[in-house]
């Protein structure tokens, strides 16, 4: 990716997005490495009233957004005109920037690519819509929209939008349902900013160490760890041993153990996952073994 990553959100509560120019986001934005765009949907609307939802065909409940203040709206994010180019970028909330770290031109020279390894070919900007009726959204996905030029993000109320808006805008974007979990929310503004969040901490530069998004929950399919910090002794709670040793070997195997541990005990699909996938080693069956769970671990070479 040349250049910044520019965020764009079409809403119709554009207040709801400020979030987005504080902490590491408003850093990013200050260094030039980011761009976020918001954008009031109502601006599109054509009736005196403002009017951006309709009672639905076949009827039920509820309202849903109307295609033809949704279609224009899209049209003029993906191009920069009409209302969409007047709307000012928004600023950082605070100054953040420090001395010792990089420039942002510098950081948005690095080549970032998709979750496969691959560049991204298709140029088309992202348009997200967080909806209960999407896929699940995972790191995986966050790994690949970070590598995009362009995320737009489409933020439904009531009911919902006309789902023939995203059918049309399949010409002018790459449409992607998400959904953050099995619960409904009052609207998508919520999600955007998790899915920013999530998005652009992974931008080469956003994040002072590289490692702190590479040993993230998820990045390998587990979840991660507990951590400790000073003092060492804190109510009587004392910090594992094993951490101020100064064996890096040791600590690099306790906090795998760590994370083997966690997963299996929250969420024991992801380590049969990780089995299946053959990611666990001799020593990671070892542990889980110990852990005296109903789940058999065998070596794949058992298997052949």
């Amino acid at each position: 990716m040349i250049g910044a990553m520019r965020i764009d959100v079409v809403t119709i509560f554009p207040e709801y997005l400020d979030p987005l120019r504080h902490a590491l986001l408003g850093r990013a934005i200050e260094r030039g490495i980011l761009e976020v765009g918001v954008h009031n949907l109502r601006d599109w609307a054509y009736d005196v009233h403002k009017a951006v939802d309709d009672t639905p065909f076949g009827g039920g409940p509820g309202m849903v957004m109307k295609p033809e203040v949704w279609g224009p709206a899209l049209d003029d994010v993906a191009a920069l005109t009409g209302p969409a180019a007047a709307d000012t970028l928004l600023d950082s909330a605070s100054p953040h920037v420090r001395s010792g770290l990089r420039a942002g031109k510098d950081a948005a020279q690095e080549t970032t690519q998709d979750a496969a390894g691959e560049p991204q070919d298709d140029d088309r900007p992202v348009l997200i819509v967080p909806t209960p009726a999407g896929r699940p959204f995972t790191q995986e996905l966050a790994q690949q929209w970070a590598s995009a030029e362009r995320l737009v993000f489409a933020c439904g109320r009531y009911e919902g939008i006309d789902q023939r808006v995203f059918t049309d805008a399949e010409q002018r974007y790459r449409v992607e349902e998400v959904s953050l979990g099995d619960y409904v929310l009052i609207g998508g503004e919520v999600a955007v900013l998790v899915i920013a969040e999530a998005v652009v901490r992974l931008i080469p530069g956003v994040l002072g160490n590289r490692a702190s998004h590479e040993e993230d929950s998820f990045q390998d399919g587990l979840l991660e760890g507990p951590s400790y910090t000073k003092p060492r002794v804190w109510r009587a709670l004392e910090v594992p041993e094993v951490l101020t040793s100064g064996n890096h070997a040791k600590v690099d195997r306790w906090r795998r153990d760590q994370s083997l541990h966690r997963t299996l005990s929250v969420r024991p699909e992801l380590v049969e996952a990780q089995e299946a996938a053959g990611q666990l080693d001799k020593k990671d069956r070892a542990t889980l073994r110990d852990l005296d769970k109903a789940v058999t671990w065998t070596d794949p070479a058992q298997k052949r």
